[in-house]
Order: C-alpha cells, then sequence, then structure tokens
C-alpha cells in the first residue's frame, strides 16, 4: 500500500515553480530518500506533503486517499504523518524539559490518557533508556544526539505511520550520525513505518534507503531502487552528484557549471541542460535539439529505474 504519494505535484510561489509536476510514493514501510542541491525544491515538496504548504495543482495522497484540506481532515492526517527537522536545538524550545517536549504533541491533539506511559514509550523506542532518568532534563543536558532522539520521540508519541525526516543527521557529528540512521531503520523494521529522507548527500541515501529520487530545479530526474540509481546512475546529474561522494562512486569528480538556476526562470528544453557535461561535450544535431527545445517528461512514480534525459531515449 502506498503511504504518502504526490500526484502531478505543483507549488509555484508567484512565477517561481518551486515543485513542477512531481509523481512520488512511499510504499508502507519503506524508506524514499529524495536528494539534490540546496534549492531543487525538495524541502518545498517535503512541506507540500505534510500538508504545510497547498498545493497550486496535482495532489497529495495518505493512504491512497487525496488529502483535504478542512481543519478536521488536516488535524488526523498530522498526527499520521510526522516531521522530523534537521536542527535537533532549534527544534526544542530550552525551557521545556524533555518530558514536556515528547508530550507536547499528546496535548496538541488533545490525547490525555495514559500520557506518562505515552511519553516514556516514545523515548525508549528512540533509545533513551531508562525513559525515566530523561523526564526531567533540559536541552542544553543532552548530547546532540540525544536531542535528535528526543526530536524523534516527539514523533513516534502520536503514533505515526509516515515520518518525514528534513536533513535529519546534518547537524550531528560522523559517530552519532550512524546511530540514527540506524534508529531510523529499525523503527522502520520494528513499527513498520514509512520514511521520506529530505537529504543533499547521496552517501547517506545508500546507507538508508530504499528507493532514491533525484530532484532537480522542481523535478524528478532519476528514480529507483538505491542500489540501480547509486550503482549505475543514468542522468548526468545524478552522475554529478554521485562523483563526489567516495563511498559509492570510484568516478572522477565532476564539477557541474554555475549554480542552481533560479525557479522563476527555468530554462527552456531541459532545464539541466546549462549545465549539463553531457550536452556541453557535444550531441548528434537531433538530440541537442532535443534538449533545447522540449521539457523534461515527468517521471512515473511505479516502481522501476527511470531518468528523464533526452540523450537516454530514442
Amino acid at each position: 500500500m502506498t503511504a504518502l504519494a504526490a500526484r502531478r505535484l505543483e507549488v509555484r510561489f508567484g512565477r517561481a515553480r518551486a515543485v513542477d509536476g512531481v509523481e512520488l510514493e512511499i510504499g508502507s514501510g519503506e524508506i524514499v530518500a529524495l536528494v539534490g542541491e540546496s534549492g531543487c525544491g525538495k524541502t518545498t515538496l517535503a512541506r507540500a506533503l505534510l500538508g504545510l504548504v497547498k498545493p497550486t495543482a496535482g495532489s497529495v495522497e495518505h493512504l491512497s486517499r487525496p488529502l483535504g484540506y478542512a481543519r478536521r481532515e488536516m488535524r488526523g492526517f498530522r498526527r499520521r504523518v510526522q516531521l522530523v527537522l534537521q536542527d535537533p536545538t532549534g527544534s526544542l524550545n530550552p525551557r521545556h524539559t524533555v518530558y514536556e517536549a515528547v508530550a507536547e504533541g499528546l496535548r496538541i491533539h488533545g490525547i490525555h490518557d495514559r500520557e506518562e506511559e505515552r511519553v516514556a514509550d516514545a523515548l525508549a523506542k528512540a533509545g533513551m533508556r531508562p525513559p525515566e532518568r530523561f523526564f526531567l532534563r533540559y536541552p542544553h543536558e543532552l548530547s546532540g544526539g540525544q536531542r535528535q532522539r528526543v526530536v524523534i520521540a516527539g514523533a513516534l508519541v502520536l503514533e505515526p505511520s509516515v515520518l518525514v525526516a528534513d536533513e535529519p543527521v546534518s547537524s550531528l557529528d560522523a559517530s552519532v550520525r550512524g546511530e540514527i540512521l540506524a534508529l531510523l531503520l529499525r523503527l522502520r523494521d520494528q513499527l513498520g513505518l514509512s520514511v521520506l529522507v529530505v537529504t543533499h548527500d547521496l552517501g547517506l541515501a545508500w546507507n538508508i534507503a530504499d528507493r532514491v529520487a533525484v530532484m532537480y530545479l522542481g523535478r524528478i530526474v532519476e528514480s529507483g531502487a538505491t542500489a540501480d540509481v547509486l550503482l549505475n546512475p543514468r542522468h548526468p546529474y545524478t552522475k554529478a552528484l554521485l562523483s563526489v561522494v567516495p563511498e559509492v562512486s570510484r568516478m572522477a569528480p565532476v564539477v557541474l557549471r554555475g549554480e542552481t538556476p533560479d525557479p522563476s526562470r527555468i530554462p527552456a528544453g531541459c532545464r539541466f541542460r546549462p549545465r549539463c557535461p553531457l550536452y556541453a561535450s557535444g550531441l548528434p544535431a537531433e538530440v541537442a535539439a532535443r534538449c533545447e527545445t522540449e521539457p523534461l517528461p515527468v517521471l512515473p512514480a511505479e516502481l522501476g529505474h527511470h531518468a528523464a534525459c533526452h540523450a537516454l531515449t530514442p
């Protein structure tokens, strides 16, 4: 079953097409990594999937049903789909104890029964054992990894079916990153959680994800099983990102020209063309003409290895 999905999703801010026709599915008990450079639209896509941004076009589906934006519908949805932010220090109120931080979601949703038991259980699932030992501690008394576990416990206390984790380990020391990634894998296996991990780090995707979706300038340009995408990348953008990840790739580093373009000025034809090493190296005239005039297709969300590149299609 599909836990969460984007269907031809678009999010525009004025002329800026932050999300520009995206098909994406997160299956039940599956971890999907959404990767790309800063500014590619992945955080906006995540916020739209969370119901925090209303789409300009297309839809979000939860458990195969279109998401409604009425207050009552959103209340139930936000209990089942929880966000884990990248900065645990900024996510936690320094004046609140660990207990208060984890219990906050229960109180917002009007869940008053067995509060202490629920908080203790969530902390234990997040690896804070024995949980009672941490109840009265404040964020400044915890390590970075412990603070991130408290943030995760605050999501788990509502018994969600989906976690959306935005750069969940980017602010942590290397020694702690592996522990948090192992925790997410354990939660997937033990609780059947579905997880969307938003990251710029393909190495992280290699270590945790079942599938990878690579995003460029508002659109998915390659998707598939992690091993397929990272061991046999097809799109030149994916190859460039992989070339600087030593634990995944043995390719020489590929330096992309320029910065990620402005989403309010998406180039004609292939949106990656101005930075594409393949186009710059010279393509057959008929292929180059397609790159210059034909927009990239919207990749399907179905299982399989898909890439949107005119040089790869007959």
